[in-house]
């Protein structure tokens, strides 16, 4: 496998419109990297200039330490897997699985060890003698990916592979590209919308946002310490909350105050806040980093507001309170035993340990 390094790489659509602005990362050899946000930030734009398939307008890409600039797709030694599947209709899973090689002159033994290697690797070998139309989508799935590791490329890029899947195999699916990583200990670009599917597959993450990097790091590390406000409610499931407050000094030490409670600061966080006094900043929290008093009954009223219940939804092995404390409405993560009652008053605790505080302006993490 082999290493993908972008330099300073933009591409620009007609006079003015950067889709991709100055991506400057490194993925390493047999790393998995995720490049995740919404519509139109720019990630797949960047797979399609790494495969060739985009010209890339300023910068550079190096793959096994070589520019490929202005090497073509096909001499690129990289294998892609579309959301459509792109399989040939007329043709059986084998002939689909080994076509490429055919266009590229390997002889038969080798086309055949290479698709039941293939096939066997993905659990499809009583699937290579039906066609396309006899196929669900996950092992239409299965067979686009075959596809892709028979070709035995320097890099895989995934271009939203599981986006057409339905919920239940999307999960299945996740496991078995994981497994398959392991396995292969492929160089792997993988782009998606999903942040969930981003969290469960990658070493690491690129998060982009209209064209730009916001942030690089492992699942964990960028999950407990978003860089901004973005980053912060893009990852996590329910969406991070987030509430307009100010920071108010007692003789007791830093408070923050969102209009209807107010609730203490822990002292060691307090050196990094002591310009924001009197300020408004933006207050984000995790759902399940706030807890319903009633189960936490000796907690300090310090860390407690009180809020009512406007929306219940309980998940099996988990409720989402949604909470309106007359100027935000924030979600908690509880119990599934929870009791709470829509109109009901309740008092909640927060974990100040576990909060993020950004800056109003510039939405830029103070505290991370």
């Amino acid at each position: 496998m082999a290493k993908v390094v972008l330099k300073n790489v933009s591409k620009v659509f007609g006079k003015n419109v950067r889709a991709v602005n100055n991506a400057d990362f490194t993925v390493e050899d047999k790393e998995f990297l995720v490049l995740v946000g919404p519509s139109g930030c720019g990630k797949s734009t960047t797979l399609r200039m790494v495969a060739g398939l985009e010209e890339i307008t300023e910068g550079e890409i190096y793959i096994d330490g070589a520019l490929v600039n202005h090497i073509p797709p096909k001499d690129r030694n990289i294998a892609m897997v579309f959301q459509n599947y792109a399989l040939y209709p007329h043709m059986d899973v084998y002939t689909n699985m080994g076509f490429g090689l055919k266009l590229r002159k390997y002889d038969e033994e080798e086309i055949n060890r290479r698709v039941n290697e293939a096939a066997q690797i993905l659990g499809i070998k009583e699937l290579l003698k039906r066609k396309p139309g006899e196929l669900s989508g996950g092992q239409k799935q299965r067979v686009a990916v075959g596809r892709a590791i028979v070709r035995k490329p320097k890099v895989f890029l995934f271009d939203e592979p599981l986006s057409n899947l339905d919920a239940k195999l999307r999960v299945q699916m996740r496991a078995e590209l994981k497994r398959l990583h392991n396995r292969l200990q492929a160089t792997i670009i993988y782009v998606t919308h999903d942040q969930v599917e981003a969290m469960t597959l990658a070493d690491r993450i690129v998060i982009l946002k209209d064209g730009d990097i916001q942030q690089i790091g492992t699942p964990l590390n960028v999950y407990a310490h978003p860089r901004n406000k973005f980053v912060a409610g893009f990852i996590g499931t329910p969406p991070m909350n987030f509430m307009n407050c100010k920071i108010i000094k007692k003789e007791e030490g830093l408070y923050l105050s969102e209009g209807t409670f107010e609730i203490k600061i822990p002292r060691d966080k307090t050196s990094d806040l002591m310009a924001y006094e009197d300020k408004e900043i933006i207050f984000g929290i995790r759902p399940e980093n706030i807890y319903n008093k009633i189960y936490m009954p000796e907690s300090s009223q310090e860390f407690t507001a009180t809020a009512t219940v406007e929306v219940t939804e309980p998940l099996g092995a988990e409720i989402y309170l949604f909470l309106n404390t007359g100027k935000h409405v924030f979600v908690v993560k509880t119990q599934p035993y929870d009791e709470s009652e829509v109109n009901q008053d309740i008092e909640v605790v927060f974990d100040l340990n576990k909060m993020h505080l950004f800056d109003k302006d510039t939405e830029e993490a103070i505290i991370r």
